[in-house]
């Protein structure tokens, strides 16, 4: 079956505005959702939603050799938004801790940036850590989104929000270390090729 070309991208590129409209519900529903619980239910599931279009667009990107340099740029750069979407607005409702989004947040778009800087050179693709560390970013979000503690218990919650919140505090970290330590063997084996 054929798919069109750009299928992947699209899906990577509506990521953007669907961060923006799950940002603006989030905050909306209030803390745990308690102003507005339906909406805090509709941001939780169109996160859901979202995050998961990313296993999509890069299964389909592979699948059907359609990788290209643009997916491989603004694929990572749509899950940032996405997930920094939810780290802050979580922090804004007094959900999740301001130094541990501000540490998650200074590492994803240092290394943001710094993929921008070398796009005239190559494209920096994910490497296997940075996508785990995705992965549980996007799990311990979605936990932390639905309003759960309904059913289980407010202690049971917080228990579990916070262990996933520190192993994707804990992963951020080291995927930047990776991403980083990969760079320098990069640029040193560059120039040991150009001398």
């Amino acid at each position: 079956m054929a798919i069109p070309r750009q299928l992947p991208n699209a899906i990577t590129i509506a990521r953007i505005p669907l961060a923006i409209v799950f940002f603006v519900l989030l905050l909306l529903g209030g803390t745990d959702g308690a102003t507005h619980p339906a909406l805090r239910w509709v941001a939780a599931g169109l996160f859901i939603l979202a995050i998961s279009t990313d296993w999509v667009d890069g299964y389909l990107a592979r699948r059907y050799d359609l990788v290209s340099d643009f997916g491989k740029l603004w694929d990572p750069i749509a899950d940032k938004l996405l997930t920094g979407a939810g780290f802050i607005g979580l922090a804004i409702l007094g959900e999740v801790w301001w130094w541990l989004v501000l540490i998650i947040l200074v590492r994803e778009w240092g290394i943001t940036i710094h993929r921008f800087t070398l796009v005239k050179e190559h494209v920096v693709a994910a490497a296997w850590m940075g996508k785990v560390k995705t992965t549980v970013q996007a799990i311990a979000l979605s936990w932390a989104l639905l309003p759960l503690h309904q059913w289980i218990g407010l202690p049971a919650w917080t228990i579990t929000t916070t262990v996933l919140m520190i192993a994707a505090l804990v992963l951020t970290i080291l995927s930047g270390i990776d991403y980083i330590v990969a760079q320098v063997r990069g640029s040193r084996a560059a120039r040991d090729v150009d001398a």
